[in-house]
């Protein structure tokens, strides 16, 4: 009997049988599936059951492709039939561990796995089609293949197989238990959450709620020192997260730095929304919520202007205010600092494929008129995008190997979720990531004013990090062409939270500065090639960029003055100490 395969004939059925592959990623894309424990939620940009183009193939590609698993795949099996020849070990750290090295059959499983997720990729790459099509076909195609390691099955994980065998079976025990915990509470388990509290030991810099209203609290911090600028800081966090990423433990809280630096510092605390505010828009949350704090913080400092900060989508909402103020005649903003923020939606990177006229249209009939997008399927898609860190990683952890992950303070915001209207949600989804309307002066009309960025015409700090998977560095450089006032851009290593947050004292990763802002060179090209001329000339600086924002924002914070010695004013008394109830709803 020859135990050696029919590699032509493999080849033959390799387009056949990857290609019903491709069609099933593309299935549990479009359903929001994918075969595994968990489920693999991606609606909250997309509906389910969106019908997908024909898949057809590059022949010559596919010719190459065909070639190259043969000769890959007929190595692997020679090596198996050799005696005393090992498998080689996965270039994988989910197969690194020596109980996959030393079991053969899970290693050639793996081997395999590894082997065939690189040549369903490269169908992927051979698909013939437009470049929104073919992302979201490697898209399709990562799920399917991240959902689908052997890794992720107990029959097939040697090293969860190990654990059980040198544990007497208690391993799967805890890992049963942890699967029940998870049901329970309806997320995986990315940190021991039982480890925090909110206002116990994360946001726990000292300060007191001085204004709410049903969108917000504003919080005001105590100052840590004996004089203060004369002109008020504002932050305006991301409302599809909490504050406290801002705030998280003292030595890496943003917050407590600015507070040190000597700025009177006011923070917006969003209300997580329950169905009382299920049918707030857009223009709700813009009036009643960043021009409303603007006032009150004018009010509570008798102050002319402020400082202000956006971070994230509390940006495009904060740049939304200023120029609804601006129509209206008023610039009570001195300087804005929008941290890895999207104000042109011309370069949206991955979250891109989620969006055409269908799931847009989705969207506005589910949920236009009113209703709740579900801070769990928020958090879910988000997760979904980097899906072996983020997800199946704490599957074979917690459940497989029977392990509690370890207590993590950025883990344990990222799952303290928070909900959002729908109309605010569809309304965002059409006039952001679907039209990009935002930079079309006079497009959008916002609390009866006609919205034109052209007017917010303030200093502005605008920072990116280079690896943000959710704020492309090319979609946050765009805004230093959009807003016409004096610009500073700097670029932080690192990704959309990692970057934000690197406090000095770590003395962590590196910053890039440059005093000049390269246009782009030809109408319609996207920003990233503008963003590659402006990184050309720019300079490295080790360690955090916060002590270069810092110096700008000084320069923009007028003189010093003493300090207050109480929260608020007579008109707007303390309420609660900070952090305040509303971050301590849960969605």
């Amino acid at each position: 009997m020859n135990s050696e395969p029919n590699w032509a004939q493999a080849a033959q059925r390799m387009q056949e049988t990857f290609g019903e592959g491709l069609k099933q990623a593309m299935s549990a894309f479009s359903t929001g599936q994918a075969a595994g424990l968990p489920s693999a939620d991606l609606t909250a940009f997309r509906p389910p059951g969106q019908v997908q183009p024909a898949i057809s193939f590059d022949p010559a590609k596919l010719l190459e492709l065909q070639q190259s698993y043969i000769k890959e795949a007929s190595a692997l099996w020679n090596q198996c039939l050799q005696p005393g020849e090992a498998v080689p070990a996965a270039a994988d750290r989910r197969f690194s561990a020596e109980a996959w090295k030393k079991n053969p059959l899970s290693q050639f499983s793996a081997s395999t796995y590894l082997l065939n997720s690189h040549a369903l990729m490269g169908l992927a790459e051979a698909v013939e089609g437009d470049a929104k099509t073919k992302a979201r076909l490697r898209f399709a195609v990562e799920q399917w293949m991240a959902a689908t390691a052997p890794s992720n099955f107990l029959a097939l994980n040697a090293e969860a197989q190990q654990k059980a065998i040198d544990t007497r079976g208690e391993s799967i025990a805890k890992g049963l238990a942890n699967m029940l915990h998870d049901l329970k509470q309806g997320h995986v388990s990315m940190t021991d959450e039982s480890v925090f509290e909110v206002g116990k030991n994360v946001a726990t810099t000292e300060g007191a709620v001085v204004f709410e209203n049903e969108y917000f609290q504003l919080l005001e911090y105590k100052p840590l020192t004996g004089k203060v600028y004369e002109k008020p800081f504002l932050l305006v966090p991301p409302c599809i997260n909490k504050f406290y990423i801002l705030d998280l433990q003292p030595e890496n809280s943003l917050i407590r730095y600015a507070v040190a630096q000597g700025h009177r510092t006011f923070v917006l605390s969003w209300r997580n929304p329950d169905e009382s505010m299920a049918e707030k828009t857009w223009d709700d949350y813009i009036e009643h919520a960043p021009i409303k704090a603007i006032s009150v913080v004018q009010e509570i400092t008798g102050a002319d202007s402020i400082n202000a900060l956006g971070f994230c989508v509390g940006g495009t909402i904060l740049a939304t205010a200023l120029s609804v103020l601006a129509a209206r005649g008023e610039k009570p903003v001195a300087s804005v600092t929008l941290l890895t923020s999207l104000l042109d939606f011309t370069d949206t990177g991955i979250l891109d494929i989620f969006i055409d006229e269908t799931s847009v249209k989705y969207r506005e009939a589910e949920m236009g008129k009113g209703g709740l997008l579900k801070g769990t399927d928020l958090a879910s898609t988000f997760s979904f995008l980097r899906p072996n860190d983020l997800v199946w990683n704490y599957v074979v952890g917690n459940y497989l190997k029977g392990e509690t992950p370890p207590p993590f303070d950025l883990l344990y915001w990222n799952s303290d979720s928070t909900n959002l209207p729908g109309p605010f949600y569809a309304w965002y989804l059409r006039n952001t990531y679907f039209e990009n309307n935002l930079v079309k002066p006079g497009k959008t009309v916002v609390c009866g004013e006609k919205i034109d960025l052209g007017n917010i015409d303030m200093p502005v700090y605008i920072y990116g990090s280079r690896e943000d998977h959710i704020v492309p560095i090319g979609g946050a450089y765009a805004s230093t062409q959009v807003l016409p006032g004096k610009k500073r851009f700097v670029m932080g290593a690192s990704g959309h939270i990692a970057g934000v947050i690197n406090p000095p004292a770590k003395n962590k990763r590196s910053s890039w500065t440059h005093d000049n802002l390269p246009a782009t060179k030809a109408a319609g090209a996207k920003f990233p090639t503008a963003q590659r001329d402006w990184l050309k000339g720019a300079t490295e600086h080790p360690g955090s960029w916060w002590t270069d924002w810092s110096s700008w924002l000084e320069e923009h914070a007028g003189k010093q003055i003493a300090a207050p010695k109480a929260y608020g004013s007579r008109k707007y008394q303390v309420i609660e100490p900070a952090p305040g109830r509303y971050v301590k709803a849960k969605a």
